[in-house]
């Protein structure tokens, strides 16, 4: 992965990135950077892979593995060893029907270990904080993490926008039909491809009137996230429209029950399955996809790709 410092071209006003390329696979108009603040991330033929590091007592796949701050910097420091371009922590489980945690106790979960990882000299890639406070934000932020990961869209604290405009880091913007604890109560839309391409063309915008530039933000349709097992389908068969909005635009699929349920057993391993969607969303032109199982996501992408995959 090369990453540079960068700055950006000026923004033309439409919904396209000031530096984008035509995809040789498919024609498709492809953002071809990410700008987090200190550096760019640089995309290639095949998707970045962040990896998932949730230090939380109850996330829907991993709850409790990685609570302890020496074997969450370990984990951390695997993955990138095996590819990832990204950590990604968590200190609150954003599962359905999960419980809220306070600001404080997310601190405490999220905070050790983000600073143990840049202490240590070792991780040299970037740390996406995965929250939708924002003091949790700007702790993380102070500690050394370059991107927020916001499953509310910049909309769950008024004062995350600012924070992040403020410190000039890179943005992931999700969107979420409801919240973690109503959100698959009955997931319902009229068009759900042509809805959620629109709150994120406005989100987009959105971020612009905040101060955040168009380069530094990442968009994120939600798989799972109040949508049904369909819905999931629907909004991955889609994945082109998304990359067109102009944005990186990431994925995150990874174990998830439409997985288990495309596949007939929601108890059987789901590592296969998330591996399958994986390479799809390179073929798709996905940006950044978000898994728990690195190295075999890199391996596959890897070999997906000189294999004639992507040709």
């Amino acid at each position: 992965m090369a990453i540079s410092k960068f700055m950006s071209a000026t923004d033309s006003g439409s919904d396209k990135g000031p530096n984008q390329t035509t995809d040789p696979r498919s024609h498709i108009d492809r953002c071809d950077h990410w700008d987090i603040g200190a550096r760019q991330l640089r995309f290639g033929r095949i998707p970045l892979v962040m990896g998932i590091l949730n230090v939380t007592p109850d996330s829907f796949s991993d709850g409790g593995r990685h609570q302890c701050v020496d074997v969450a910097v370990d984990v951390a420091l695997q993955m990138q060893s095996d590819g990832a371009a990204i950590i990604d922590i968590g200190g609150e489980s954003t599962r359905p029907y999960s419980d809220a945690v306070d600001c404080q106790e997310e601190i405490t979960r999220v905070i050790p270990v983000i600073e143990k990882l840049k202490s240590s000299g070792q991780l040299t890639i970037p740390i996406s904080i995965d929250t939708s406070k924002a003091e949790v934000a700007r702790r993380a932020l102070d500690a050394g993490a370059e991107i927020i990961n916001d499953v509310t869209g910049l909309e769950g604290d008024p004062a995350m926008a600012a924070i992040a405009s403020e410190r000039g880091v890179g943005v992931c913007v999700m969107h979420m039909q409801g919240t973690p604890q109503t959100m698959q109560n009955d997931p319902s839309y009229d068009d759900v491809v042509g809805e959620i391409e629109a709150y994120l063309r406005e989100r987009l915008r959105w971020c612009e009137r905040s101060g955040i530039r168009r380069d530094r933000v990442c968009l994120d349709p939600g798989i799972g996230f109040g949508k049904t097992h369909e819905h999931n389908l629907m909004l991955l068969r889609a994945t082109r429209r998304f990359v067109q909005l102009g944005s990186p635009l990431l994925i995150g699929h990874s174990r998830k029950g439409f997985i288990g349920h495309r596949i007939g057993d929601k108890n059987a391993d789901r590592t296969a399955g998330t591996l399958g969607v994986s390479l799809a969303m390179a073929v798709a032109g996905a940006q950044v996809i978000r898994v728990h199982d690195v190295k075999p996501t890199v391996d596959a992408l890897m070999l997906f790709e000189a294999s004639g995959g992507l040709d």
